[in-house]
């Protein structure tokens, strides 16, 4: 059935008329892929043009409306007369006018745990800098070295008073161009956009953890809330995150006669199924009974533990008056279980493995922590000579 493709004109503010499409029967939409009647072409003309130049710039206009109509009636009625080269540039004007923000709202979506709420900060400096529309066509190298710009100078959604640290900017940049790789590959982009954008560099950070002494004394220290206390030991003692502890269910716990404790799960954020081996006091923290088989299965082992921003204050307290000044969050205990296993002679490979890394490259930093911790060993020896 032949498309009979009407320029039509829409009363709008301020004295104007927006210039649209009018498809009979109705065309697939080329986001949705609904059926629509309407396709608005960004063209307005006044409603009572006053002067020459109102007059001539509405007769130009309709020029170009009636030059877009006929050439998407061809395109719709008679594809045979464009080129393949020209069929090429109608699409790729047509995906040139998708809005990269709705796209990159679309992959934050897909992502979930700590990874989602990174994409979602990102999302928001990237609206917060175009103001929350800017079409795929316009997005090029100078762009994204002002959005870096932007990024390194910009203050922290968190506190007005602090400025966005730069690993956090890294952080958020490459989740725009992971937005900008995927693009290409889901043929939205005609270039590999990213590929020709450099990254933001991180700054090397220093990996707080606690020594087996600190720990111990923290054993002893009694703390407001138990389980949260019970949460972080055991993160020490097996270098889990917050998030898999919390939401681990006694059916992930099993323990294997001569082989001891081991817990059965996905991790949260590789999604790698482990059966991780942990020592039999990790488990005591778990108050439960001597064969986790014999719990109620689907029952959270931490019940009731939550944690926030709110409780770091409550940490300090603890630390403090177990006498450690470091600063240490709930995370840093996942990073003491990686320092000191590879302070004990723990190989870095068995370590990364343990810890979920996909690459050992994020496992080195905490060998570079080892590394420095041994030189300031070696200081500790002193003959008077």
């Amino acid at each position: 059935m032949t498309t009979k493709v009407t320029l039509r004109e829409k009363p709008i503010s301020k004295g104007r008329k927006s210039l649209y499409l009018d498809f009979y029967p109705p065309i697939p939409h080329h986001k949705t892929g609904e059926p629509t009647r309407r396709e608005f072409l960004g063209l307005y003309i006044y409603d009572k043009p006053k002067t020459p130049f109102d007059k001539e710039h509405n007769l130009e206009t309709r020029k170009i409306g009636s030059s877009i109509r006929q050439k998407r009636e061809n395109q719709l009625n008679k594809p045979e007369i464009y080129s393949q080269y020209e069929k090429e540039q109608l699409k790729i004007k047509e995906l040139g006018e998708q809005c990269f923000i709705e796209y990159f709202t679309k992959l934050t979506k897909k992502r979930k745990a700590s990874n989602h709420d990174n994409w979602v900060s990102a999302l928001k400096h990237l609206e917060n800098f175009t103001t929350g529309s800017v079409k795929f066509k316009d997005l090029n190298v100078t762009f994204f070295e002002e959005f870096k710009e932007h990024l390194l100078t910009t203050q922290s959604m968190r506190s007005e008073k602090m400025k966005l640290s730069q690993n956090s900017a890294a952080s958020y940049f490459n989740k725009v161009k992971a937005a900008l790789k995927q693009a290409f590959k889901d043929g939205v982009l005609p270039i590999d956009l990213n590929t020709k954008i450099t990254p933001i560099k991180e700054e090397e950070t220093v990996r707080e953890f606690l020594t087996i002494e600190e720990v111990n004394k923290l054993v002893k220290m009694p703390f407001e809330i138990p389980v949260l206390k019970d949460a972080m030991l055991f993160s020490a003692l097996t270098g889990l995150r917050f998030s898999d502890i919390q939401r681990m269910t006694w059916d992930e716990l099993e323990f294997i006669k001569d082989f001891g404790f081991f817990i059965k799960y996905r991790h949260k954020k590789t999604k790698n199924v482990e059966m991780l081996p942990i020592p039999e006091q990790a488990y005591q923290l778990t108050k439960g009974k001597s064969n986790p088989n014999e719990m109620p299965q689907n029952d959270l082992v931490f019940l009731g533990l939550k944690y926030s921003s709110h409780n770091n204050d409550k940490i300090r307290n603890w630390l403090l008056r177990a006498g450690i000044t470091k600063k240490i969050t709930f995370h840093n205990f996942r990073h003491t279980y990686a320092s000191l296993q590879l302070l004990g002679g723990t190989d870095i490979y068995t370590v990364s493995k343990m810890l979920g890394h996909r690459s050992l490259k994020t496992t080195q930093i905490y060998a570079k922590v080892v590394d420095k911790s041994k030189r300031q060993a070696t200081g500790k020896i002193v003959l008077d000579l």
